[in-house]
């Protein structure tokens, strides 16, 4: 594999790659990220752009009940799980980190319903740390052009470090997420619209 010409033609096909979901403040991207769980950006931005209008800061969420808050995320699916660490992310942040959500992942992993692909979201978009998460999109990409065999998702995510610097992970995150979700697809994957064919596993084990 030739990490950098499978960079630079992601790049080239998705110039424009970056986070999908709306968000002002770190804490409002942290709970969209928990929100687009088995859920479309396209969807948490619906729920967002409306339940954002009202409450913002880990001292509305805080202050909210499960009973207040699932019918507003209702539709982004498993609410009451959601509402739960939403509520709970919410009073960590108050409580323990001053209001503030957090830059490292130590202590974004010591809060309710954040595991290491939400908190490395946060740090790469919010903080423009390096991070590299893995969610299913990078998973299949990752596999599709063997950059890595890793059988979970912080395996991939190792064997993606390993092969770019810290300062391509955020590119390389958004890029990958673009193709798996554009063209990659996990049915019915636009293989004609792809200039990583010489590359790509998927292609010749067809």
């Amino acid at each position: 594999m030739d990490s950098e010409i499978i960079l630079d033609k992601l790049s080239r096909m998705h110039p424009t790659a970056e986070c999908e979901l709306n968000f002002k403040t770190p804490f409002e991207l942290l709970v969209a990220v928990i929100l687009s769980a088995q859920c479309t950006d396209k969807r948490v931005n619906e729920v967002t752009d409306e339940l954002f209008k009202t409450y913002s800061t880990p001292d509305d969420f805080a202050a909210m009940s499960n009973a207040e808050l699932e019918p507003l995320i209702h539709s982004c699916g498993f609410f009451r799980n959601k509402a739960n660490n939403i509520i709970g992310a919410a009073a960590a942040v108050k409580e323990r980190f001053g209001g503030e959500v957090p830059d490292t992942m130590e202590e974004l992993l010591t809060i309710p319903g954040v595991g290491r692909k939400t908190a490395s979201v946060v740090l790469t978009v919010a903080f423009r740390k390096p991070a590299m998460p893995v969610d299913t999109h990078v998973f299949r990409v990752s596999h599709r052009l063997g950059m890595s065999l890793g059988k979970t998702p912080e395996d991939v995510e190792n064997d993606l470090k390993k092969s770019y610097r810290p300062e391509e992970w955020n590119r390389l995150h958004h890029t990958m997420i673009f193709h798996g979700r554009y063209i990659c697809k996990a049915v019915r994957p636009l293989c004609d619209q792809c200039l990583l064919k010489s590359e790509c596993v998927y292609i010749k084990e067809k």
